[in-house]
């Protein structure tokens, strides 16, 4: 016996792997050149297996002649650091409220922690990611926000919007055959020197609009848009920013900035936005490659 995986030698098997590279043959074609925006968060980013998947998804896209982007927040990993430090987390709105003592820990975790950890796993598969912040070569710049809760206004402390976006960084990166993977967090514009806590979503649909991109891509916790929540019948696959916009306020709270980001960047001028299950491995591969998608996707 030589020890030969069966699988490896069976016909039928290997004419089924063919089968699905030939599938991806237009979307390879469609893709091809083009910036894909990707927005990494939820499951998919607590666990190590999905971690390793997404990294490979992200490494493959490259050597496809992709030019992949991430943009990742990095909710559950700030939470958790808050907890250790004993400082209390408080969300209104569905908005983290973030003091002067937790921007600090916000920026350590996703610049110092979740940025780094990104990039080593993506460059396994070759020297190809490199780690950025909203901060860096003035990428993003923000505004300071509060939020309405039953009519009434809440300040957020050091949390803000995505105001402007200067892609050149991003531009030098891709442009040198680099992947961009970007913190989102941002320079607070009228208070220099400080920073703020900004909504990865919507930081990425922004980036998404600035640098012309093909499509974004937003990472969630659930199989898509439902229409009837929680009827899973009722999953959406596909919709138009007309009807997208209509749905909108029957919304639960936390599929909001999600599907926020999706009509922000479409409106921008991307093609097409999607959301899509980052429980699922290699769902990026299954979104992009094959003719059924997986999620929700919205086009203008």
């Amino acid at each position: 016996m030589t020890g030969i995986d069966i699988q490896d030698t069976d016909p039928t098997a290997a004419s089924a792997r063919a089968a699905t590279l030939v599938e991806s043959l237009p979307w390879l074609r469609r893709f091809r050149d083009q910036v894909i925006v990707i927005k990494y968060g939820g499951n998919a980013m607590v666990s190590d297996e999905l971690q390793d998947a997404f990294a490979a998804d992200i490494a493959y896209l490259r050597y496809v002649g992709v030019r992949p982007v991430v943009v990742h927040g990095g909710g559950p990993q700030i939470s958790s650091m808050l907890d250790r430090l004993a400082i209390p987390s408080e969300f209104k709105g569905g908005y983290r409220v973030t003091s002067t003592e937790a921007i600090s820990v916000v920026r350590m975790v996703l610049t110092g922690q979740i940025n780094p950890q990104l990039v080593a796993k993506v460059n396994a598969h070759g020297p190809l990611a490199m780690g950025l912040s909203g901060e860096d070569a003035g990428l993003f710049g923000g505004r300071r926000r509060g939020v309405v809760v039953d009519g009434v206004e809440h300040d957020l402390g050091r949390v803000g919007d995505v105001v402007s976006v200067d892609p050149q960084p991003v531009l030098d990166h891709l442009a040198a055959g680099r992947i961009p993977i970007v913190s989102s967090i941002a320079p607070d514009l009228d208070h220099p020197g400080h920073s703020l806590n900004v909504n990865a979503d919507a930081a990425a649909a922004a980036l998404a609009v600035a640098l012309g991109a093909e499509k974004l891509v937003v990472l969630t916790d659930v199989a898509g848009l439902y229409a009837d929540w929680p009827n899973r019948e009722s999953l959406v696959s596909h919709l138009t920013s007309t009807e997208l916009r209509a749905m909108m306020p029957q919304l639960e709270s936390g599929m909001i900035p999600k599907m926020q980001a999706c009509l922000d960047a479409v409106d921008g001028g991307v093609p097409t936005a999607a959301i899509i299950d980052g429980r699922v491995p290699h769902s990026v591969l299954v979104e992009l490659f094959t003719s059924k998608g997986i999620g929700t996707e919205v086009v203008a």
